[in-house]
């Protein structure tokens, strides 16, 4: 007999996969549900607009009681993701307090979709990130665009990202193969893997400290319920194109 965490987390899976979100995925790494890994992509229309980041999500038997460990397999320069551990900042996430049961897998992943192009400045945990979208706004985003070409490079290499994913529901009686080792990419080795490899370097119009505009979910990366996470999967389906 599964129990409740692996019933819940097959029950989300099959909800995201309906979903249909734009840039968001996630499969199971483990065969107790526990360990999965997610790609997430930037929003249209914002900063990080095409990037490709993965991050992996642990959960415990106790779910959905407690929220699950996530980090950054790919770490972005960001104010609000730790430089060395990868853990995004969410405050649901980093305060069980404010955890609620009616949180998903899609939430979570929406909400770190979403801060991804809403940066907070108060209290970030990557100060420097921070300090230099404050100060230097042109030289952030000229960063920004360069993390997001090596995370696509990245990508199309194949590094760090081929990972076996299980059907979209059924996840029973499975033959398990053998799982390549997930390992964590921190922002200075990948950002040095892009530089090393390009044979561009970002237009003009990235250098121009202009804020871009992007969808306005600011609201959600503080935990909206149901109902309003709904409303908003509705409207990123209508602004964006599917996967």
């Amino acid at each position: 007999m599964q129990s409740k965490a692996y019933l819940l987390l097959e029950r989300e899976h099959i909800q995201l996969q309906e979903a249909r979100l734009f840039g968001i995925s996630a499969c199971p790494v483990k065969e107790d549900l526990l360990e999965w890994v997610a790609m997430v992509q930037g929003l249209k229309d914002s900063l990080w607009e095409g990037a490709a980041l993965q991050l992996s999500l642990k959960y415990t038997e106790d779910y959905n009681s407690v929220p699950p460990t996530v980090t950054f397999n790919t770490i972005p320069f960001h104010p609000n993701v730790d430089a060395v551990t990868g853990k995004p900042c969410v405050d649901f996430l980093d305060n069980p307090w404010k955890w609620e049961e009616h949180f998903s897998l899609t939430a979570i992943l929406l909400n770190i979709q979403v801060m991804m192009s809403n940066p907070v400045l108060e209290n970030p945990v990557n100060v420097e990130a921070a300090q230099m979208l404050r100060e230097d706004p042109a030289g952030y985003r000229e960063i920004v665009v360069e993390c997001v070409r090596a995370s696509k490079q990245l990508k199309a290499n194949g590094v760090n990202f081929a990972v076996k994913c299980f059907p979209e529901a059924h996840f029973e009686n499975q033959a398990y193969s053998k799982l390549q080792r997930i390992k964590m990419i921190a922002f200075d080795e990948y950002h040095k893997t892009w530089t090393e490899i390009a044979t561009s370097k970002p237009n003009e119009s990235s250098k121009d400290s202009t804020p871009m505009p992007c969808i306005n979910l600011q609201s959600l990366y503080f935990g909206n319920g149901e109902e309003e996470l709904q409303k908003e999967i509705e409207a990123q389906n209508k602004e964006c194109v599917f996967i």
